[in-house]
C-alpha cells in the first residue's frame, strides 16, 4: 500500500513538495497505540537504534570498568556533528582501553559541523576516523571488544563475537528475526537488517519502561536513555534537531535520527515508543515527522506541544533569510 503524505513543503502558497511515510507508536505491552501507513514494511534503522546496539557495552561490564559517565554513554549512542569536544571524547574512550584511532574501522569523513570542517580546512588538517559520526559507538564497541577479551580485528563485520552481541540484543529488544537474508552493510561498516518499522516503536517502548528485560537489562537501557537525554549536544550536534528536540523537554523526550529518513523515540514517562520513516529519505522531512509526532502525543502539556509545533513547521528561506515557505504536517499528523 501507498504511504499517506505526511509532510508537505510550501513555497508562497503553492505546495511545491511533499513527503510520504509510515508512523508507529507502541506501548511495552506491544499494544499499537498509533499508526499511519504500511508499519510492517521492513525497514533499515540505520543510526537511528545506536541505544539499542550500545546495550552490550553496559552489560559486558565495560562501561563500568572504565569508568564511564552519561557523557561517554551518550557518545556511545551518538550520531555526532564531529566537533572537538566529540573528537576528543571519542578519543579519551578508546584510551581507557588502551586504543587510539588507528583500531576503529568505521572510516572517516568531513565533520557535519560546517564550523569544525571550516576550521580543520584552515589548518591544513584532514579527518580521522574520529571525525566520523559514529565514532563514539565505534569507540563503544572497541571497549566491549578489550574488555571482554575478543580480538577487536574486524569488529565491524558480519559474523564477528561483538556483531552477534548487537544482534543478539536488538532481537531480543525489538522481538524481530534479524536474518541474513535482510542484512546489508550501514554507512560505518557495520550491518544493518531490515525488520517491521513496528517492531522498532515496541523496542524503544520497552527500552523506556524494561518491561519484559531482565533486571540487568532494564538498568542498562535505563542508563543509556537517560544518559541521552542528560547529554543532548554528545549525541547530535549543534544546530542538529536531536538536541532540539531533547532540549524541548530536558529528560523528558528520548529521539535519536538514522539516515534516509528514520527516527526512533521514546517517551519513558508516557512509556511509549515511536518509530517513523520518510519513504525518500529526506531528513528534513523526517524531523518534521517527528516533531510533529512529539507534539500530538504531549499535547496535555500545552507549552510543549506549542513548542514542539514550531519545530514541525521550520521556515522554508531564502540566500538572504527571508521567510518564503515552510515545512509543514498534514493533517495525518497535526
Amino acid at each position: 500500500m501507498a504511504n499517506p503524505v505526511l509532510v508537505e513543503v510550501t513555497r508562497g502558497a503553492v505546495v511545491e513538495s511533499a513527503h510520504r511515510g509510515a508512523v508507529s507508536v507502541f506501548d511495552a505491552d506491544g499494544k499499537p497505540v498509533w499508526e499511519i501507513g504500511d508499519t510492517a514494511r521492513p525497514v533499515f534503522p540505520r543510526s537511528a537504534v545506536k541505544a539499542i546496539q550500545a546495550l552490550p557495552l553496559l552489560e559486558s561490564g565495560a562501561a563500568d570498568a572504565y569508568g564511564f559517565g552519561d557523557r561517554e554513554l551518550a557518545l556511545a549512542c551518538a550520531s555526532h556533528s564531529g566537533e572537538p569536544a566529540h573528537v576528543e571524547l571519542a578519543q579519551a574512550m578508546l584510551a581507557k582501553a588502551g586504543l587510539d584511532k588507528t583500531a576503529l574501522e568505521c572510516g572517516a569523513h568531513w565533520p557535519s559541523s560546517h564550523v569544525a570542517t571550516i576550521a580543520m580546512a584552515r589548518t591544513g588538517s584532514a579527518p580521522n576516523p574520529l571525525h566520523n559520526n559514529c565514532s563514539g559507538k565505534h569507540a563503544g564497541f572497541l571497549c566491549t571488544c578489550v574488555h571482554s577479551g575478543i580480538a577487536h580485528g574486524g569488529y565491524v563485520k558480519a559474523g564477528h563475537a561483538l556483531q552477534e552481541m548487537v544482534r543478539d540484543a536488538m532481537q531480543s529488544v525489538t522481538g524481530a528475526a534479524h536474518d541474513v537474508d535482510h542484512c546489508g552493510t550501514d554507512g560505518c561498516s557495520i550491518p544493518t537488517y531490515a525488520v517491521p518499522l513496528k517492531s522498532f516503536a515496541l523496542g524503544f517502548a520497552r527500552m523506556a519502561t524494561g518491561r519484559g528485560f531482565a533486571p540487568e537489562r532494564a538498568k542498562a537501557a535505563k542508563r543509556l536513555l537517560s544518559a541521552c537525554m542528560a547529554e543532548p549536544f554528545l549525541v547530535a550536534g549543534t544546530g542538529k534537531a536531536d538536541l532540539a528536540l531533547m532540549r524541548a523537554a530536558p529528560g523528558r523526550i528520548f529521539v535519536k535520527t538514522g539516515a534516509e529518513g528514520v527516527y526512533c523515540a521514546a517517551l519513558p514517562e508516557h512509556g511509549l515508543g515511536i518509530a517513523l520513516k520518510c519513504d525518500d529519505g529526506a531528513s528534513r522531512a523526517s524531523e518534521v515527522m517527528i516533531a510533529a509526532v512529539l507534539a500530538k502525543l504531549l499535547r496535555s502539556d500545552e507549552a510543549l506541544a506549542a513548542k514542539l509545533a514550531e519545530l514541525a513547521n521550520p521556515p522554508v528561506e531564502s540566500r538572504i533569510g527571508a521567510k518564503v515557505g515552510l515545512l509543514r504536517p498534514t493533517a495525518a499528523l497535526a
